[in-house]
């Protein structure tokens, strides 16, 4: 019984963990549902349907991409309707369909990603390429070409190369057109450029409505266009623009891929349709040359050989053939994981049962998500190069062709990739990234027109309009601007200035200038400029100084006369006359340093001197005043004292250098101090006159006032408003006691105008602003810097100083701010000098102690050692040997050695004779003993 229910139990087992182990074995079906719907009849179409075919038969014919499992893939024609898209793609969704080539177009693409979600049918695509269908919102989307994204990074890394800022954006009002147009603009306004003008064209425009566009386009500024439409009718807009005129010099037009989907396919195109178009820039999406690439490129004539007339083979055909494979490689994956195709019924979509509508043959594919994940896993090599996907679900290494359309056909100038930018050869990902502006290069490119030179990318605009010029209508000062009433005329630096840089440019400028101003005072330029800010002006001349808030509100030219606020202060003439005259070519620094040297080189040289020269000896009083004296008759060349060592001639002859220079210098000096008049005043400069409470002059509606009261802190009490130039001299004389000003601050140029005529004043100090006048135009306005570049042609073939010569009079007063206060020479000037000497007077005291004690060692050592004396007594014998005179240490010690050679030779001597002494004592001993042995 026990072995009974023990096989129950087995059998039971096993057939529980063989239904359980069917759930993870995956069982191959003979054939794999895959449909795919697009335009059959259109340029991608027709030949995305071949490259397909090729793709379905290359693989069912080989057993090792699926196991045996073959793939069919039933085709449907939306015949280029959006709505036929849609209803041929839910007939897919009640097949046993587990994924869907297409669609072919973006507002396609949009609403049938919504059904794909919902039923979990992965959407490859191999032509929609709008950068809106976001793995987030569409995540059973998958792009298997390039991201629009990417190709409107490589029109603004051209626009930005070419030096251009504002383009024109004519795009089809659809979702493919309006997003592609949103992705330029954030890609240029990453470089600092825009789209000026955006011209949607209807999804299906006839020849009237491109001409009524264009006449639109042809009325506005830029002369960049960028044209993204379809391969379809995008030619003609080329037709009718060369009818409008707007395929001539000075035009730019970009083309989007599909103008190479369209030469590619079609090629060649008709003569005509290629003289539409000549100059015009394009891309291609760039796939490498590999192998299998030119092995399907040779199989291609084969493979269109049954079609009506000659199909070409563009990019999206290879993409759409490496879609096949990609898909086969994930269903085999799938497969491998376990995956079986099987489905289960929506309970919302059951729910919408209502009357005739029966959504129930619609059903959820259970292994959607797998597939997918398998999809975006698939790590290939096709046709197109490497394929498989980024994080961001895109295809790595995005690249395109930079074609040029030129006569019958096309040239290459170059590619962009997002690894390196634009270059001239293909993108090398082995390389490092050079993303560096020398890098970034093209080849020559013809422009329409038949020109090779780079268009401008602007013109104004051919509505009749004139620019409006706002000029100040000035009160004061107007040789810089000036404005008669009866004949409406300006006159002035400024407007000559203006005129001259005008007929340096390449191109008319209609303009009008309109005074601006009540004509009783003189208005705010910040006011003027604001205008501009607010469209009520193209633009402002004038005396117009740069500053900070002005440059938020307007685009500047260059300076083309330099300014800042100077503070200009009644001076009286006087000649130095102080009995203390003579101390002022020092400042207090320079002398003490200079009195310090005189003793150091004094003592230096006393010090090297010392044991071998007789006139640097003697008792301390004298030696003190040897010092002295010796010191400071160099300054005169005048010492007595002679020079013996090498070392003190070598400290000498730098030193008398440095003298040399200081001497001459301090001669200079007092002699214009004394010589020449100067100019006093009791303001000294900015800091000065803040410093007190006295009033402070300005120019009435200059920015002088806002800098005062802002920057400088300075109570508004304080400042008195002038206009006139007499007005600036009756405060000046007046001063600060008596109704006037102690002082006025204004820009250098109406100051050195204001002096030309009156020397009783003065610039004081430096300039505490550094800015430049500058004409102002609207923000981003071409004119501006073409405008600059004139500015700089007039400043270097000199017109700009003969314009200045001809209205600002040379002042005899103006520079006399320079001789205001004459600079003291400081300590900086000189310091390389002290430092030489020094480093001298250093090298040498190091090199004269190493010999002493070199010396001392010689001498002295084993006297100091053999009499065993404490270290002060060393040391006394040290400081002895320093101050005895060199020849006296080298007699006694020749006396010394001569004295230890003399007792050594004694020593000797009474050795020998103490020997010999000995020898006969024993001869004599030997002697008498044999004498008593023979006794």
């Amino acid at each position: 019984m026990n072995i009974v229910w023990l096989l129950v139990l087995m059998v039971f087992y096993n057939g529980v963990a063989s239904n359980g182990g069917s759930t993870n074995v995956s069982t191959r079906p003979d054939i794999v549902n895959v449909g795919a719907v697009f335009s059959f009849d259109s340029i991608v179409g027709k030949v995305a349907k071949v490259a397909i075919e090729a793709a379905i038969e290359d693989v069912n014919s080989d057993p090792a991409v699926l196991g045996g499992t073959k793939m069919r893939v039933q085709m449907q024609d939306s015949n280029y309707s959006g709505f036929l898209g849609i209803v041929e793609a839910l007939r897919f969704m009640e097949k046993d369909t587990v994924a869907i080539i297409g669609p072919q177009n973006a507002v396609t693409a949009h609403t049938i990603s919504h059904i794909a979600n919902e039923l979990q049918v992965p959407l490859l695509s191999f032509s929609v390429t709008d950068p809106t269908m976001s793995s987030l919102q569409f995540p059973f989307f998958v792009r298997t070409t390039q991201n629009d994204l990417h190709q409107m990074a490589a029109v603004a890394a051209i626009i930005d190369h070419y030096g251009w800022r504002e383009v024109i954006a004519l795009y089809v009002d659809d979702d493919y057109g309006r997003n592609g147009i949103a992705a330029l603009g954030d890609m240029l306004a990453e470089r600092r450029c825009k789209i000026s003008y955006k011209a949607p064209l209807v999804i299906d425009p006839n020849r009237s409505s491109i001409t009524d566009l264009l006449v639109k386009v042809a009325l506005t500024e830029s002369r960049i266009i960028v044209l993204h439409a379809y391969a379809g009718w995008g030619p003609q807009v080329f037709t009718v623009a060369k009818y409008l005129g707007m395929m001539g010099t000075g035009y730019v037009w970009i083309a989007t891929h599909w103008l190479t989907t369209q030469i590619d396919t079609n090629s060649p195109l008709p003569s005509s349709m290629m003289d539409d178009m000549q100059g015009v820039l394009t891309f291609r999406m760039y796939t490498p040359e590999t192998e299998l690439k030119r092995k399907f490129v040779s199989r291609w004539s084969n493979l269109t050989s049954g079609q009506k007339g000659k199909i070409g083979l563009n990019a999206c055909g290879l993409y759409a053939y490496d879609t096949v494979w990609l898909l086969a490689h994930a269903i085999n994956a799938f497969f491998d994981q376990g995956g079986n195709i099987s489905f289960s019924n929506d309970s919302r979509l059951t729910q919408l049962r209502r009357g005739d509508l029966n959504l129930d043959a619609m059903s959820i594919f259970n292994g959607g998500n797998l597939l997918l994940r398998n999809i975006l896993q698939v790590n290939m090599t096709g046709i197109t190069g490497p394929f498989n996907f980024t994080p961001d679900r895109n295809l790595i290494h995005p690249a395109f062709e930079i074609i040029n359309v030129i006569g019958t056909g096309i040239r290459k100038i170059g590619y962009w990739s997002n690894y390196s930018g634009l270059s001239v050869v293909p993108p090398e990902y082995t390389k490092p990234p050079n993303h560096s502006s020398s890098s970034q290069s093209l080849y020559s490119v013809i422009w329409p027109g038949q020109t090779t030179q780079k268009p401008r990318g602007w013109v104004f605009p051919n509505n009749g309009r004139h620019l409006r010029i706002g000029v100040p209508k000035r009160v004061s000062f107007r040789e810089f601007v000036s404005y008669t009433e009866g004949n409406d005329m300006f006159t002035g630096y400024c407007i000559d200035v203006f005129t001259a840089a005008l007929n340096m440019l390449p191109y008319a400028v209609p303009y009008k200038l309109i005074p601006f101003g009540d004509g009783v005072k003189n208005p705010r330029v910040t006011e003027l400029v604001h205008k501009i800010q607010t469209g009520e002006f193209d633009g402002a001349i004038g005396d117009i100084a740069i500053i900070t808030n002005r440059t938020r509100m307007a685009d500047f030219t260059q300076p083309f006369i330099e300014s800042g606020l100077v503070v200009v202060a009644p001076v009286r003439t006087t000649l130095n006359s102080n009995p203390w005259a003579f101390l002022r070519p020092f400042n207090p620094m320079m002398w003490g340093v200079t009195a310090a040297f005189f003793l150091i080189v004094g003592t230096v040289v006393w010090i090297l001197e010392h044991r071998l020269n007789d006139d640097f000896r003697g008792p301390p009083k004298k030696q003190i005043v040897t010092i002295l004296w010796f010191s400071f008759s160099t300054w005169f060349f005048a010492h007595r004292e002679n020079t013996v060592s090498t070392l003190g001639r070598l400290v000498l002859i730098i030193w008398l250098f440095v003298v040399l220079i200081i001497n001459s210098s301090y001669t200079a000096s007092l002699t214009s101090i004394l010589t020449v008049q100067q100019l006093s005043s009791s303001i000294k400069g900015l800091d000065t006159l803040l410093a007190s409470n006295d009033p402070i002059g300005y120019q009435q509606g200059s920015f002088a006032r806002g800098y005062l009261t802002d920057e400088l802190n300075v109570d508004e009490s304080r400042l008195v408003p002038l206009i006139m130039p007499d007005d600036y001299a009756k405060a000046l004389k007046d001063g600060p006691h008596r109704g006037g000003v102690a002082a006025v601050i204004d820009e250098r140029a109406y100051i050195e105008l204001f002096l030309s005529s009156r020397c009783d004043f003065s610039i004081v100090g430096q300039d505490f602003t550094k800015t430049g006048w500058g004409f102002a135009f609207a923000r981003d306005s071409p004119l501006s810097v073409d405008m600059s570049t004139a500015i700089l042609k007039l400043s270097d073939n000199g017109d700009l100083q003969r314009i200045h010569d001809k209205w600002l009079k040379s002042s005899a007063c103006a520079s006399q701010g320079s001789k205001l206060q004459v600079d003291r020479l400081q300590l900086k000037s000189f310091w390389g000098l002290f430092v030489l000497c020094g480093s001298a007077c250093f090298l040498a005291l190091i090199i004269y102690f190493i010999n002493m004690l070199r010396q001392f060692s010689k001498h002295y050592t084993e006297e100091v050692i053999s009499s065993g004396s404490s270290r002060s007594a060393r040391l006394q014998t040290f400081i002895s040997f320093v101050d005895e005179k060199e020849e006296e240490v080298k007699s006694r010690s020749k006396r010394r050695q001569m004295e230890r050679m003399s007792n050594r030779s004694a020593s000797e001597d009474e050795s020998m004779y103490n020997s010999k002494r000995r020898h006969i004592d024993q001869s004599s001993s030997r002697m008498s003993l044999d004498n008593g042995n023979n006794a």
